[in-house]
């Protein structure tokens, strides 16, 4: 089940960013006047195919779904038929520079716009995060060279307020990638507040990737025993706990922390448990008998209790815009920061991904639920545009670099530079291609 579940989840985000991506080509081209031959979803031979409007474009959905392509009429293409030609006022290699840089332009834009559509309706909507409570940090990392201890509280970096555990690694990720110091505003657990500063300096070349919190020391706090939110009619609702609830012992083995909770219940299917918890002060003995559910082909038990000790982040629909535009903006600006510190070996080649980290991705946020899901098509949406504008032939960003020496010099540049560009821009792909898919397989396989 999760693998259908990751299959369909994929294809749905790479079905969802091709469109949007191929849309934007599709719609400026015909406002420029740009006749479209072909609106493809996928490469190879085509599964289905419709010729719509008048001029008889064909839509088409073909084998190969790692990717799109508008074709639009171009009397270069020696593919062209005789017929479609007569129309060579339409063609795209004869319109003004400017047109052909907004056609090309457009297809990253409506995937970076997609990206602030989605971060807008995230906003208003709201999500629920965790709230920045950190676990102890290890031995000798930077956050407890910082003094932070186990269920701080992050109210704020360096001033600006912090409301969910989400935003603070985001704005860390931030810090650590400039190799910068950051101050926190930590609550204590008994309401005093202290200054903490972070300096990621301290990390080493190569240091920034997918452990780089790990290494820092920064991690969510495991929620304590205290029951927050109660499914309905759950086993724990009908056993009569109630939200704030606190476990202290499943059959006469004390529950310090949740895990210990669902480890003992996870292994007791429609066993009845006697559980004590505590309850504005006082002990009170309880009897839950954990549901049986297949989960993932395992049967185990669940009472229906949330731990998480959860924060409700939403914003007004005109704030939401401006956020949605910074959070876009700062995600673009980051990817490209990231990808100039890995050429300079700053940052880990690792943290290039591939088509089977997206799909893994594209399952577990799926399983999550919209919202996360959501976020993640922003996150690749927000990637994907970004690709498509460096400055590497084969795309967009390589087209776009062609356009700005045609203006500079006046004239196209010379067929030869073109076809060579070409090359070198497929041998780079291939090799980000060939890095990405082994990142994949090393993370798959570890």
């Amino acid at each position: 089940m999760n693998a259908l579940t990751t299959l369909l989840a994929f294809l749905v985000t790479l079905g969802v960013l091709i469109v949007i991506h191929e849309f934007g080509h599709y719609w400026v081209a015909r406002r420029c006047g740009v006749r479209v031959l072909r609106f493809s979803i996928g490469f190879g031979r085509p599964l289905w195919k419709r010729v719509f409007g008048d001029d008889r474009t064909e839509w088409v959905v073909a084998a190969i779904p790692l990717g799109g392509y508008v074709r639009m009429l171009d009397e270069r293409d020696p593919d062209t038929s005789p017929a479609v030609l007569a129309d060579l006022s339409r063609a795209f290699n004869r319109q003004p520079v400017a047109k052909r840089i907004a056609i090309v332009l457009a297809g990253p834009l409506a995937n970076l716009l997609l990206a602030v559509g989605v971060y807008w309706f995230l906003n208003i909507s709201g999500t629920l995060e965790p709230r920045p409570v950190l676990a102890a940090p290890a031995v000798d990392t930077v956050a407890a060279r910082a003094g932070l201890r186990e269920g701080d509280e992050v109210t704020s970096i360096d001033g600006q307020a912090v409301r969910g555990f989400s935003e603070l690694r985001w704005k860390l990720l931030e810090s650590a990638v400039d190799r910068a110091a950051v101050d926190l505003t930590v609550r204590r657990t008994g309401g005093a507040e202290r200054t903490a500063t972070l300096d990621f300096g301290q990390l080493g070349d190569g240091e920034i990737d997918q452990t780089v919190f790990a290494r820092v020391g920064i991690a969510l706090a495991e929620p304590q025993t205290v029951a927050r939110q109660l499914s309905p009619d759950g086993a724990a609702e009908r056993g009569g706990l109630r939200p704030g609830d606190r476990f202290i012992s499943i059959d006469g083995e004390p529950t310090a922390r949740s895990r210990d909770v669902s480890r003992i219940v996870r292994a007791a299917p429609e066993r009845s448990l006697q559980v004590v918890v505590e309850r504005d002060g006082v002990l009170q003995p309880l009897q839950l008998k954990p549901s049986l559910v297949q989960v993932d082909g395992e049967t185990i038990g669940r009472i229906g209790v949330d731990f998480r000790d959860l924060v409700d982040v939403r914003y007004g629909p005109l704030e939401s815009v401006g956020l949605a535009v910074e959070r876009t903006w700062d995600t673009a600006v980051f990817s490209l920061r990231m990808l100039g510190k890995m050429i300079t070996g700053e940052a880990s080649w690792k943290n290039l991904s591939g088509p089977v980290t997206i799909a893994d991705y594209a399952g577990q946020t799926a399983r999550l639920g919209v919202t996360a899901y959501l976020s993640f098509l922003a996150l690749v949406s927000i990637s994907l545009g970004v690709l498509n504008l460096l400055p590497i032939p084969m795309l967009d960003g390589g087209h776009l670099l062609y356009y700005f020496i045609e203006i500079l010099k006046g004239s196209p540049p010379a067929d030869w530079v073109v076809e060579w560009g070409q090359r070198a821009g497929i041998g780079v792909l291939v090799m980000l291609t060939a890095l990405a898919l082994y990142n994949d397989l090393t993370r798959l396989l570890a």
